[in-house]
């Protein structure tokens, strides 16, 4: 996802076009899909053909319709975003709920794939026992992919034919130990390329013993007590989402902690030209947003004059100013947490923490 946001954010064209949709994972669901998106596109083309040049509209509109006919909906999963540039033709899948909704402007519309970062939780869960080691990728209580070769992993120095070693219960926690490091390392590198915290499944006793072998125990953000070998993905990664989310609370309190300490020393803005004029100057730190909290609007002379949804299509009208601050706070440095809870209601659904 860091990926994504880095090659999209940055754009700017003439004409960015983002398309952006609720999906379905599953039949009978997913083919509706099609139909959506269908629709989407020909709001993206009656926009294009109303404010564009029309043989810039239509060749924009030709690579809208190419890049959607190359989507096979057997794959979709929450949500899906097309980006369409004068250079750049690309979709990508979301695990995320969205609302259904065509951008077009000189940026894309990336607020969703910080969303999927902040919003929606990404993990691995690693399925262990003394016998056997599976590992998953998540996202919040779903389950995204098993791991396939060389997972599963089997123990197959846990019945050695050294006696010795199993004949005392620390010649036995060495051999577990052993087992669970090369564990480790085999986890650490199937991960390299996306790592993510890991989530332990497992024996209380087993915990112990992995968290005194691994690499990083900095990536172990706890576990859930029990064997679960033979339980299907989704039924371990369901009741392992509940271990997850309690952390997440648990760190969106100390986000909000710092809003509260901001606000207490002053160094905070809410107002929308407050914030627009304190993020382009640098001294945006972390942009606090109400989950779903979108909002038209144009800038005259460097003030964010809020635009109702009757007025939204407008050419000069940004689609989502929040998507603009979102984007140019990151380049700054800044991050984005989203607020799913009644926290913001003073702040009207949007507040700046500052530098200085």
């Amino acid at each position: 996802m860091n990926t994504l946001l880095k090659n999209f954010k940055d754009v700017k064209s003439d004409c960015c076009v983002t398309i952006i949709l609720n999906t379905h994972r599953t039949k009978p669901d997913n083919q509706k899909d099609p139909i959506l998106l269908k629709n989407l596109v020909k709001e993206a083309e009656q926009r294009l053909l109303n404010d564009y040049d029309k043989r810039f509209a239509e060749n924009t509109i030709s690579r809208i319709k190419t890049l959607a006919a190359e989507i096979d909906h057997n794959y979709n999963l929450e949500s899906l975003v097309l980006f369409i540039s004068d250079e750049i033709a690309e979709y990508t899948r979301l695990p995320i709920a969205v609302i259904d909704r065509v951008a077009v402007d000189n940026t894309f519309a990336t607020r969703d794939l910080v969303r999927a970062m902040h919003e929606q939780t990404s993990y691995y869960v690693l399925v262990l026992s003394r016998q056997n080691a599976r590992l998953i990728e998540a996202h919040n209580d779903k389950a995204i992919q098993e791991f396939s070769d060389p997972f599963p992993i089997r123990n197959e120095t846990l019945f050695a034919t050294d006696k010795l070693k199993l004949s005392t219960a620390k010649g036995q926690d060495n051999l577990i130990e052993e087992f669970f490091n090369w564990v480790d390392k085999v986890v650490n590198k199937a991960i390299a390329e996306n790592p993510l915290p890991v989530l332990l499944v497992t024996e209380e006793r087993n915990y112990h013993h992995y968290l005194k072998v691994t690499d990083k125990k900095g990536n172990i953000i706890g576990h859930l007590n029990k064997n679960r070998d033979d339980e299907k993905a989704h039924h371990i990664v369901a009741e392992a989402w509940n271990i997850v989310n309690d952390t997440i609370k648990q760190k969106n309190s100390e986000r909000i902690a710092e809003l509260k300490k901001a606000v207490g020393a002053g160094s905070f803005a809410s107002d929308f030209t407050d914030i627009w004029q304190a993020i382009k100057s640098g001294r945006g730190k972390t942009l606090f947003i109400k989950k779903g909290y979108f909002q038209p609007a144009k800038i005259v002379k460097e003030k964010v004059l809020l635009v109702d949804e009757q007025n939204s299509k407008e050419k000069d009208v940004i689609d989502d100013i929040i998507d603009e601050m979102i984007e140019m706070n990151l380049t700054y440095g800044g991050d984005t947490v989203f607020v799913e809870g009644d926290e913001l209601k003073d702040f009207g659904g949007l507040a700046l923490t500052l530098r200085y």
